[in-house]
């Protein structure tokens, strides 16, 4: 069995100490490389849920965050007075970073990656202006096309919503331009 890379937030990181990796397999996903996640993935502004991610282990799990500001569109109208960040896109955020779990493998690769299921949500903390939505998520099982993680989010430690998100894999050229996946 490979043994997985771990790329750990290096905004946390103290000088002059380097990132610890579990193999000597370079991978480009941290913390500062906002490029990378928009190569990944096809989302854009005001869409893109994930500002960063801090720990991935390939095939294995993966952790970011979103920043929650007041400047989010979505909370002109939900709600006026009262900004809670939907629980739809709490959990298009976990769906996001599981995106970028699953398509940096040899899988992935000029693939989309689209919801195929929900199951077992549970929401359990309002998200509003301010937080930030820290998320994970762990493969379950996977077999090409069809995948299973479980995942959460959390605001300064309190699980936010929990839910098992099942994906597949679809051909990103034929989805990207409007043919039938």
């Amino acid at each position: 069995m490979e043994a997985a890379t771990v790329v750990s937030d290096t905004s946390q990181k103290q000088p002059g100490k380097p990132v610890a990796q579990a193999s000597a397999q370079e991978v480009v996903l941290g913390s500062a490389d906002i490029n990378r996640i928009l190569s990944i993935l096809p989302h854009r502004y005001p869409f893109l849920l994930v500002d960063r991610v801090t720990e991935y282990a390939p095939m294995q799990h993966i952790k970011g965050y979103k920043n929650v500001t007041f400047n989010e569109p979505f909370f002109q109208g939900h709600f006026p007075g009262d900004p809670i960040m939907p629980g739809v896109l709490q959990l298009e955020a976990l769906a996001q970073l599981g995106a970028l779990l699953m398509l940096q493998s040899e899988h992935g690769e000029g693939k989309l990656m689209v919801f195929a299921g929900i199951d077992n949500v549970r929401f359990r903390r309002m998200v509003v202006p301010g937080d930030r939505l820290d998320m994970e998520c762990t493969l379950l099982r996977f077999r090409n096309p069809i995948g299973k993680a479980q995942c959460k989010a959390m605001v300064d430690g309190e699980v936010t919503v929990e839910a098992e998100l099942m994906f597949s894999f679809v051909d990103r050229s034929a989805a990207l331009n409007g043919k039938s996946i």
